[in-house]
């Protein structure tokens, strides 16, 4: 089993949610056992009581101006429109998505032809269409349905397209044409699929829309006709006599509205189930900081902080984990080093060792939910930034403590110059006028060797190479001489060249700024190049650390020398490349003691049998292994 929440648990695990499909779910039952409920049938009319008010006996809602039962000729109404809603909404989605996907999957003169087609009903109001529509077909429930589907096509064409251009001209689409498959066969297996979770949350929320619309219609006997009862109609019936018997139109617009109501809450939910983000636990919108367990809990176990207090940074016993479904992943299990002012502390391990949740964790960056820190302190010149107030953290957050990111593009916003970006963050920390802090963002972007600053601080992201990008990313990180950077495999995506020069210019400016750099990289050989302090990540725990000398020198761990024997020799090609053996585990089943055991061709029975901890190699070196220990 997965472990990931159920469809169900999804929808009820929102309180807002479960009201929703609590009340649609009660409302839509009492409709479907219509048939075989005890009420009065909803035509018969009784003019000796008629008007009589909700309670009165054998009319537990009251009767209407000829006598009508309310409750009965509510629920046969309710049932009505329901049906016709929903159908009304079915066939708009089906018409309208049809358009949209072979619009956005042609181009050309058949997405020309299509939406201007679809601007043109648009360009009326979509009620008055519907009235327009009506009144050419004559009154009547079918011919208002018909009308609704009509002004409601555009809505479908419209964002469906939208949906299918983001992603008509991906590489599974080219992927798709080379394997063969002909035009419908990829709308209908390639794009469709990848629209359908819009399509479906837009049916879901357009139903209550479509009853609205509806009933408005036959609010003005244009709907459903007498004695055939709908909300609508019953509302319509019932706004001449608000004075004398309100109930008759106020019973059926609660109704209306509680449908509504409960059909759009029960529409958002709807999203949860079908987004895969959203399936993995999460929610729509994370929380502005990471959770935390209380100070005590965290705390329980540690020892003083002391000289660690005094630095701009000291993690310690840093325990972070994601819970998603009935698992948790425990991806950061005691982390725990120091940077001091102009240090460089590299954080290096296989992707999944708990490198960038650590990273993110300094700052409350994780995403809650399924984020949590359970344990552990993250101290700023003593003060724990995991208990500060929202505004202090807000504060440290690019002032104190920046971020360099390892994708620059999805970093930058799209829309806004990168000039301006990099103003914005002066403007938040430092409270300066607009023009001061451009003049400061120009000059930033020209420490960092960006060509013709001046004038390409108003261009675009998306106008810039990798390697410029990233420069850009440094300059916001760099724009409020932070103390601390934190720098998450900056280099990943650039190219050799680029990466030297990247790598330079961090360096560079970190000795000229006396700024701490915490370094993440999966690459020995840019730990060895730019950091004096190394810790090894495995399993979400730190395996060896020391001086960076010290430790690719002679390495203490296995896990370490088994990395280092991945790394190529320049000068050496006849040395053997071997890389290790089978996969990192999983974080939510880490193994007994040594996580690495299962890997290790050094393992033995005692590696698995209790939890290791770190051992001093020698005076700053320290490895966490039971041949150190021992």
């Amino acid at each position: 089993m997965s472990g990931r929440p159920s469809a169900w648990r999804l929808l009820t695990q929102n309180g807002v949610v479960a009201f929703g499909l609590a009340l649609l779910g009660v409302m839509v039952l009492i409709v479907l056992l219509a048939p075989v409920l005890p009420l009065l049938d909803p035509n018969v009319t009784d003019v000796a009581h008629r008007l009589k008010p909700p309670l009165y006996p054998g009319h537990w809602l009251g009767t209407d101006q000829v006598g009508r039962d309310i409750l009965s000729r509510l629920i046969w109404g309710t049932r009505l429109s329901l049906v016709v809603g929903l159908t009304a909404a079915l066939v708009a989605a089906a018409i309208g998505s049809a358009i949209g996907l072979s619009s956005a999957f042609y181009g050309g003169l058949a997405d020309t032809l299509l939406m201007r087609g679809i601007d043109m009903l648009m360009a009326f109001p979509y009620l008055l269409l519907a009235l327009a529509i009506v009144a050419a077909l004559g009154p009547g429930l079918f011919n208002a349905m018909m009308a609704i589907i009509v002004v409601n096509i555009p809505f479908f064409a419209r964002g469906v397209r939208g949906g299918t251009l983001s992603v008509v001209n991906a590489d599974f689409m080219a992927a798709a044409r080379l394997s063969g498959l002909s035009d419908w066969q990829i709308i209908a297996t390639e794009l469709f699929p990848n629209v359908l979770p819009g399509i479906v949350i837009g049916v879901s929320t357009t139903v209550g829309w479509m009853i609205l619309e509806t009933a408005g219609l036959s609010f003005l006997g244009l709907g459903a006709q007498p004695p055939q009862a709908d909300l609508g109609g019953m509302l319509g019936e019932g706004r001449n006599l608000i004075q004398v018997a309100p109930h008759v139109a106020t019973i059926p617009g609660i109704v209306i509205l509680l449908l509504a109501v409960g059909i759009n809450l029960v529409g958002d939910g709807l999203r949860d189930v079908l987004d895969p983000k959203l399936k993995s636990g999460g929610l729509a919108r994370t929380h502005a900081r990471t959770a935390a367990a209380s100070s005590e809990a965290r705390r329980a176990g540690l020892q003083p902080a002391g000289d660690a207090a005094r630095q701009p940074l000291a993690v310690r016993g840093l325990h972070t984990q994601f819970t998603v479904g009935r698992n948790v992943y425990k991806a950061v299990g005691g982390v725990s080093f120091t940077v001091k002012p102009g240090e460089a502390v590299g954080l290096v391990g296989e992707s999944g060792s708990g490198k960038t949740v650590t990273a993110l964790s300094i700052a409350g960056l994780v995403a809650t939910p399924p984020g949590k820190i359970t344990r552990g302190e993250i101290l700023h010149h003593g003060e724990d930034l995991v208990d500060v107030p929202m505004q202090r953290l807000q504060a440290v957050r690019g002032g104190t403590i920046a971020y360099v990111f390892q994708d620059p593009l999805t970093t930058l916003n799209p829309l806004i110059p990168v000039g301006e970006q990099v103003a914005e963050t002066i403007r938040r920390h430092q409270n300066l006028p607009r023009a001061e802090a451009w003049r400061k963002a120009v000059a930033l972007l020209e420490s960092v060797r960006l060509p013709d600053a001046a004038n390409r601080a108003r261009s675009y992201p998306h106008e810039f190479s990798g390697g410029q990008r990233q420069r850009i990313g440094i300059a916001m990180a760099l724009a409020n001489n932070p103390e601390v950077i934190v720098a998450d495999e900056p280099t990943t995506a650039l190219d050799v060249t680029t990466q030297a020069q990247v790598l330079a210019l961090l360096n560079d400016l970190r000795r000229e700024r006396n700024a701490a750099l915490v370094f993440i990289s999966h690459d020995v050989g840019v730990i060895a190049e730019l950091c004096d302090t190394v810790h090894v990540m495995y399993g979400g725990k730190v395996v060896e650390s020391g001086p960076v000398a010290a430790v690719l020198q002679t390495p203490a761990h296995p896990y370490t020398q088994r990395l280092l024997a991945c790394v190529p020799v320049l000068g050496n090609p006849e040395r053997k490349i071997e890389p290790i053996p089978g996969l990192p585990p999983a974080t939510n089943a880490l193994p007994e003691g040594c996580a690495f055991a299962p890997r290790c061709h050094l393992a033995e029975a005692r590696c698995s049998a209790a939890e290791i901890e770190l051992a001093p190699v020698s005076a700053d070196h320290f490895a966490r292994c039971v041949r150190v220990a021992a």
